[in-house]
């Protein structure tokens, strides 16, 4: 059972209960965004295309894929995903890049190679990452160098120079730790030195300018300009009421940690310093914003302080399976996710026996990238621990995110629009999290790589074999065989659960190869 949170570290955040009132939400209980409402026996919300969890998040995470591979060009002559952060059917919008929206499809891609095999997935990866180090790096001989802008200021030029509110030369150091996380990933995908190399330049500034941090400013700030380091300029106002924000504070570093450990490993870089930042930004993160419940801002189009799901979500998810890092990871994650409950639970839909999650304190709107990170790691906490009664919430909360795409693969925000963060690349990854944490809930009638510790280079499936290559020797997978059962393996061993379908593999070798016997699925 959840602990209760003390009030203390619950007003903390600066959030008023007023902010719990949610009733001027527009709710229709009988329609979620793009579908008719569909329940159980019990009443309880059920995914719009197939009663069973399984079959219908498969098939949303196969249609979202589809329609990204397959996204028209910009009037600028590259993928239309590379230069807008929304899409639209017969016109360009005319804003740029979502601020973290090439970091989180690389995310999402990588885990999806593992789960389909599909190589058009991987060179896909390679085109975004290609762009952004082509387009968008800052120069090496400024303060905050060989770091990417994450915004095109001006939007058909096909570079990115800035920040969507702050505007020309500022950057968030934030989503450059992020993106050199993926960089490491891509290096050990493909093997492409390009990628290690852009990632330690990217990991050398972000130590070089790093600081102890405050209760008021984190190690790195949240905007910052890359030529005269200054965070406390004019930025620009926001159009809609032209208040003007001073962005000094975000707690989301745990890409900037992943980034710093995976370089560490491969003693590549300047290791000593990563180490000491590290433990640096492991003593902030745990005396700040663990114990203010302050997780600050994310998302580059808001321009007063607010504390944003992700932020809070992304650090539980970190302590689950890092727990060496915190000697009370269980308590603060478990914590964690009761704030994010507390003050962005919407309660608009509890007829359906759901509470979808709020995107942030400024934006009480419940959104399909938020709901569905956040039931992720609500099944990433019951693996992790053993507590699961959160776990049938999550299954609820991950299918009423399934609403918000339709058949042709859009994915909308609720009444907003098809943003191309939220709706792919920070959508698709929670769905196959939850499959590796919760194997139930992925295809009864399919065979799929759910979850490895190492990077999958190249897997290929197959009836009667399943086949693959990996950057590490030792690693485990965790992998569900719905239409075969293991017969024998080559580089490593097997435990095999025949009632859950699940095989877990200990790999000792690079190359794996897992022999099967097919059959008809039930």
């Amino acid at each position: 059972m959840w602990l209760i949170l003390p009030a203390a570290a619950l007003l903390a955040s600066g959030t008023s209960t007023a902010a719990q009132d949610r009733s001027d939400f527009p709710v229709d209980e009988n329609r979620i965004i793009y579908h008719d409402v569909k329940k159980d026996a019990g009443g309880g919300i059920v995914p719009w295309y197939n009663e069973s969890p399984a079959v219908a998040y498969d098939h949303d995470v196969r249609l979202i894929w589809d329609f990204w591979k397959n996204m028209r060009n910009g009037a600028e002559g590259v993928p239309y995903y590379l230069v807008h952060q929304v899409w639209m059917e017969h016109q360009d919008d005319p804003r740029g890049l979502g601020g973290d929206q090439i970091n989180m499809a690389l995310d999402s891609w990588n885990l999806l190679y593992e789960y389909l095999g599909d190589p058009s997935i991987q060179q896909n990866m390679i085109t975004m990452a290609d762009y952004w180090l082509d387009h968008g790096m800052s120069r090496p001989d400024i303060l905050w160098a060989n770091l990417p802008y994450p915004y095109n200021t001006e939007t058909y030029s096909g570079q990115y120079d800035g920040d969507m509110r702050a505007g020309i030369g500022y950057l968030q150091p934030d989503k450059a730790g992020s993106f050199g996380a993926e960089l490491v990933m891509l290096y050990k995908s493909t093997g492409n030195r390009r990628y290690l190399d852009a990632a330690i330049k990217i990991a050398d500034t972000l130590a070089e300018r790093a600081t102890p941090g405050d209760a008021v400013r984190s190690p790195w700030p949240f905007r910052v300009n890359a030529i005269n380091g200054k965070v406390s300029e004019r930025i620009a106002p926001d159009p809609r009421d032209g208040t003007r924000y001073i962005a000094e504070y975000t707690s989301n570093w745990t890409p900037t940690l992943t980034l710093f450990d995976e370089l560490d490993v491969l003693h590549e870089g300047h290791t000593q310093k990563y180490q000491d930042i590290t433990q640096t930004l492991i003593k902030w993160l745990l005396n700040y914003p663990i114990k203010t419940c302050k997780w600050g801002p994310f998302f580059e189009d808001i321009s007063i302080y607010s504390d944003t799901e992700i932020n809070a979500d992304t650090l539980a998810a970190y302590l689950l399976n890092h727990p060496q890092q915190d000697t009370e990871w269980q308590a603060h994650a478990q914590a964690i996710l009761q704030w994010v409950e507390h003050y962005l639970g919407n309660h608009n839909f509890e007829t359906l026996h759901v509470v979808p999650i709020d995107e942030q304190t400024a934006y009480h709107v419940p959104g399909n990238s938020h709901t569905s990170r956040h039931a992720s790691v609500e099944l990433l906490y019951c693996e992790k621990t053993g507590d699961c009664s959160e776990k049938e919430q999550a299954i609820r909360r991950l299918n009423w995110a399934t609403y918000s795409v339709n058949e042709e693969g859009k994915n909308r925000y609720p009444f907003d629009d098809i943003w191309l963060t939220d709706g792919y690349g920070d959508y698709v990854r929670h769905y196959l999290h939850s499959m590796a944490s919760a194997p139930e809930l992925a295809p009864e009638d399919q065979n799929h790589l759910l979850r490895s510790s190492s990077v999958i280079q190249h897997i290929q499936y197959s009836p009667d074999k399943i086949t693959y290559r990996k950057f590490d020797a030792q690693s485990v997978e965790r992998l569900k065989l719905g239409t075969a059962s293991p017969k024998s393996i080559t580089g490593g061993t097997m435990d095999w659960d025949g009632k859950q379908k699940v095989l877990t593999v200990h790999a000792a070798a690079n190359d794996v190869s897992i022999l099967m016997t097919a059959h008809s699925p039930r």
